[in-house]
């Protein structure tokens, strides 16, 4: 929702335009795809690319991928799709879930960061060096001159702390 009414802003406010190298390049390739399609099937991106290149356009798959999408005109989330029994509509938000991301969640990463940020430099260096980086006890040891043992409380203590924190 809130990048469609980003999208929406910039659409009607026209503070952000599309170049005319990129809305050229997206034309174009619109051009070739009609081209391609008259072959039977819709073609893919390489092919749309291989086109425009033996056409002599210098572009690359990513190039032309940004190019096309820049042209598409933003959908409003609440634009009616379709109608259901007795009328009622159906609009784009109807239709989108987001399965990987809950309110809980998104609470819980900003508690977390917040718990993270209370702790002293050597103890995020070692979180960050066991969790982010998948380093065993003894090799941050090594790293940073300090006992196994040392890392191991340190690492313990900081855990606690975050968890009281949260």
């Amino acid at each position: 929702m809130i990048i469609g009414e980003i999208k929406r802003y910039l659409r009607d406010n026209n503070s952000v335009r599309v170049s005319r190298s990129v809305r050229d390049l997206a034309y174009k390739a619109l051009s070739a795809r009609d081209e391609l399609a008259r072959l039977g099937h819709e073609p893919s991106v390489d092919e749309i690319t291989a086109k425009l290149c033996d056409n002599g356009i210098e572009c690359d798959q990513t190039s032309v991928t940004e190019a096309m999408e820049a042209i598409i005109a933003p959908v409003s989330l609440y634009e009616p799709v379709c109608s259901g029994n007795g009328g009622d509509e159906m609009c784009v938000m109807d239709k989108l879930s987001d399965l990987g991301e809950c309110e809980e969640a998104w609470i819980e990463d900003i508690a977390l960061k917040e718990a993270i940020k209370k702790l002293s430099d050597r103890e995020k260096n070692i979180l960050a060096m066991r969790f982010y980086k998948g380093r065993t006890q003894m090799e941050i040891a090594e790293e940073i001159g300090i006992s196994q043992a040392q890392v191991s409380r340190l690492e313990k203590s900081a855990l606690e702390r975050i968890k009281k924190q949260m």
